[in-house]
Parts: C-alpha cells; sequence; structure tokens
C-alpha cells in the first residue's frame, strides 16, 4: 500500500522533515535486517487522538531489541514523548505509528555489536492493510509452502526487520495465486499466523488461536481481541491448529495492528463457514472499534491521548 508523506519523522530525538529523514546506503541495517519494530495505532475518539495500547507495544519493542543484545538509548518513558510529539506534530488525528530501532553506519560485518543504535517514529495515514471492503467480505487465503521460522533459528516471537522475509515469501506466493494473503505452519505442520497477522478460529461456538510457542507473534491485538470476547462470555483457548482445523471452522478471522480484524471466507479454495463474515467476528469487530474509539469505558486503560 503506497505510503502517503506526512510533515515529521522523530529520528534519534529531533523532529525532521519527512524528505530529510535518511540513512546512509552503509547503515548496517539495511544490509544485515539488524533492526526491531512495531506497528502501533492512534484512533481518533471524541478526545482526540489517542494511541491504542501504546505501553504495550513499548515493552515488546524494547523485549525485541533486548533479545538481539541492542541497548535502545531512550527510557520507555522517553519514546511514549516522542510517539505523543511525532502525532501531534503531524496534526493526524488518526495514523499508523512506526517506531523502529536499527544498528545504524559506523561497522560493517556480521558481528552487529560495535554498531550504533538509531531509533526513529514516523507516522502517516494508513487504512486497513487488506483493503477496507475485507471488513465485511473477508480475505481469501492459501496456506503457504514456506514454513514459518523455528525458535531455534530465529525468535518468531520477535519483531525483528530482517526476519520479516520469511512473511514477505508467503505474502508474495498468495498474490500471485490470486489470494490475498497467506497462512504458514511451523515445522511440525501446525498453524502460526499469516504473513503479518494472527489466527483465530471459531468452533461449537469457543474461540481458538495458536499459542506462542506454535510459533506465531505475540500479537498486541491478539490479545485484545481475546480479552474482549472473554468479555463478552466466550471461552477462548490457545491450542495447537491444523489444517483440517481451518478448513471445518464455523468461522476464521484475523488480528493485527494493520489488519485489525479481518475475516477469512475462504482457505485454499474451501469456504470458511457460510463464505463470508461469521456472526462472532462481527460482534468482535464492533466491540473492537468501540474499544480503540474510546466507545467502551472498560478499555479506558488502553488508550494514551496524545493532547493531556
Amino acid at each position: 500500500m503506497p505510503i502517503t508523506p506526512t510533515s515529521k519523522i522523530w529520528m534519534d530525538g529531533t523532529l525532521v522533515d519527512w524528505d530529510d529523514a535518511t540513512v546512509h546506503v552503509m547503515t548496517h541495517g539495511l544490509h544485515y535486517g539488524s533492526g526491531v519494530f512495531e506497528g502501533i495505532r492512534a484512533y481518533e475518539t471524541k478526545r482526540g487522538s489517542a494511541v491504542f495500547r501504546l505501553q504495550d507495544h513499548l515493552r515488546r519493542l524494547f523485549r525485541s531489541a533486548h533479545v538481539y543484545q541492542m541497548e535502545i538509548p531512550y527510557s520507555q518513558e522517553e519514546l511514549t514523548q516522542a510517539t505523543e510529539e511525532t502525532v501531534l506534530a503531524n496534526g493526524l488525528p488518526a495514523c499508523y505509528i512506526r517506531p523502529i530501532v536499527y544498528r545504524g553506519y559506523g561497522e560493517m560485518g556480521l558481528n552487529p555489536l560495535p554498531a550504533p543504535v538509531n531509533v526513529s517514529i514516523a507516522v502517516w495515514h494508513w487504512g486497513l492493510y487488506l483493503g477496507e471492503e475485507a471488513v465485511d467480505a473477508g480475505v481469501r487465503r492459501k496456506i503457504s509452502a514456506w514454513k514459518r521460522m523455528d525458535h531455534n533459528t530465529l525468535p518468531p516471537g520477535v519483531k525483528a526487520t530482517g526476519q520479516y522475509l520469511n512473511s514477505s515469501l508467503a505474502k508474495v506466493e498468495a498474490l500471485k495465486g490470486g489470494y490475498d494473503d497467506g497462512i504458514l505452519l511451523n515445522q511440525a505442520g501446525y498453524i502460526t499466523d499469516g504473513s503479518g497477522a494472527n489466527v483465530f478460529i471459531v468452533k461449537d461456538g469457543a474461540l481458538a488461536t495458536p499459542p506462542f510457542q506454535a510459533g506465531c507473534l505475540d500479537g498486541i491485538t491478539k490479545d485484545t481481541v481475546a480479552t474482549i470476547a472473554r468479555d463478552l462470555g466466550y471461552v477462548v483457548v490457545e491450542r495447537n491448529l491444523s489444517r483440517l482445523d481451518l478448513y471445518t471452522a464455523e468461522e476464521a478471522f484475523f488480528t493485527g495492528t494493520a489488519a485489525e480484524v479481518v475475516p477469512i471466507r475462504e482457505i485454499d479454495d474451501r469456504a470458511t463457514g457460510s463464505g463470508g463474515r461469521g456472526p462472532i467476528c462481527k460482534e468482535l469487530q464492533e466491540a473492537f472499534f468501540a474499544a480503540v474509539h474510546g466507545e467502551d469505558e472498560r478499555y479506558r486503560s488502553w488508550l494514551t491521548f496524545v493532547d493531556d
């Protein structure tokens, strides 16, 4: 999806013009994928722009950096302030937010430790990752021939830049085959997640989603939807899911910051349930959007208002 430029990007403590937010071609992260990042959204509410679950996203960013032994030169509080500052500077009531921590210019080679650590935060208007029509109509998915990386190959629970080549391979394979996106299996043949979103299914009125141990990302939107579903009275379990579970599900849907909550209408040319958005997915979508827009007091603590 094309990016619409905004006004300012935060780079290492300074707001710079969008066109001036550049890095050197010899930046370590460009050559070796040595970076970690987050995808966050700010939503328009009656009280103004609010970033959704900002602290949870920043905690995961620091956790990802820790795994790759990257010392972020800012505190979580400083990055909170930087995020709010960047959203306000660009005057967007709703936007997508991309903090990225990367090994910068000054060192080359496979040893990343001597390279400097840089931090940037960009925001821009980004609609639904899979298209506005996907919210109602759902998407077609293909189980990918590419497997999700193993825990002892690369840590799949970390949002690292280079690791997303694994997702890109699945995404391109699906698009070339006429589908909207792919679903990756782990080495044991169980479902992990999509190229950029977690998976839920509905069977016998209960929700199931793969556990973190299967190799999926520890999704914040996944946790959000699971929490809302339990509050609505649904049973939610984490367990290994097979192809058969997907093929025979009453409903299936994806969750993610970019995708939000998107029904799956078809998997491997097999209709999911009635072949469209199911009633439970619809109910969860409505409850999710009420939460992120500040319309449900139960979830107000998930919102960070940028003008406070």
